[in-house]
């Protein structure tokens, strides 16, 4: 039996399958990680993107939005692809309880994974509110203003601060969302990371989570990861091949009772 028959064989069987979801989901959609070499980040300088800065003066918040008005248009062209079309087919299938993700680009939720489905780390790009008077926006309606030459976008309703709604640099995980994905992890009893480093903490905590309650821990990533010696299975590929034949196998085996 290959590794894939083997994955597709512990989806099937699984009571309660949970997916953890890495940059690597994102980059198959044309999402570059900012962080390689090459990227995004070669033109600025990361350090200066602090929630601190952000907050803390209208310089900080310009040189934000100057990085937002490269990178939104990104994100927003990008497409879902077979792995996130995959984890939906698998949730309308029955098959996964839900899908954590450290990705901001809103992707899972228009492949079709319900919002309620979806446990975002990271927060999310497509969407922002005003830190004074909480007052919500879409991400498309500030990055219309930055395009008319806006450079600090201030709250339409009351002036305040408008911040997206992603986690910047030094600015704690939102607490619900991690209490929930921890509770998520630890009732799975398979654990699905697809496309992730898990260098990246907290959130690569959460694999750790499931495991150590009793999850079978399986990781799909192109590179090595520092959890693989607790991994079951270990997978080398990318997400969308890997989880396009997973979901055929759970399919076919779905139609035909098994």
């Amino acid at each position: 039996m290959s590794d894939i028959d083997r994955l597709a064989a512990l989806v099937a069987e699984a009571r309660c399958a949970v997916a953890f979801t890495g940059a690597g989901v994102s980059t198959e959609s044309g999402i570059p990680d900012f962080r390689s070499p090459g990227g995004v980040w070669g033109r600025f300088d990361p350090s200066e993107f602090t929630y601190r800065n952000f907050v803390g003066s209208h310089e900080g918040r310009r040189r934000y939005w100057a990085l937002g008005r490269v990178t939104y248009p990104l994100i927003r062209a990008a497409a879902p692809n077979a792995a996130h079309l995959a984890l939906a087919e698998l949730h309308r299938l029955g098959r996964l309880d839900c899908c954590i993700t450290q990705n901001i680009d809103d992707l899972h939720q228009r492949a079709g994974l319900p919002p309620e489905a979806v446990i975002e780390l990271h927060g999310n790009a497509t969407r922002a509110r005003c830190l004074d008077c909480g007052h919500a926006c879409t991400r498309d309606e500030v990055h219309a203003r930055l395009e008319l030459g806006v450079e600090v976008p201030a709250c339409a309703a009351c002036g305040g601060v408008v911040k997206p709604h992603t986690i910047l640099f030094g600015e704690a995980m939102p607490r619900a969302a991690v209490q929930e994905a921890e509770q998520r992890a630890r009732a799975a009893d398979l654990f699905v990371v697809l496309g992730s480093s898990l260098a990246v903490y907290p959130a690569a905590y959460i694999p750790i989570h499931a495991k150590r309650a009793g999850a079978a821990l399986v990781i799909v990533n192109l590179e090595p990861t520092p959890l693989d010696r607790e991994a079951d299975l270990v997978i080398r590929g990318k997400a969308g091949s890997v989880m396009a034949q997973v979901v055929g196998t759970v399919r076919a085996r779905s139609l035909q009772g098994g």
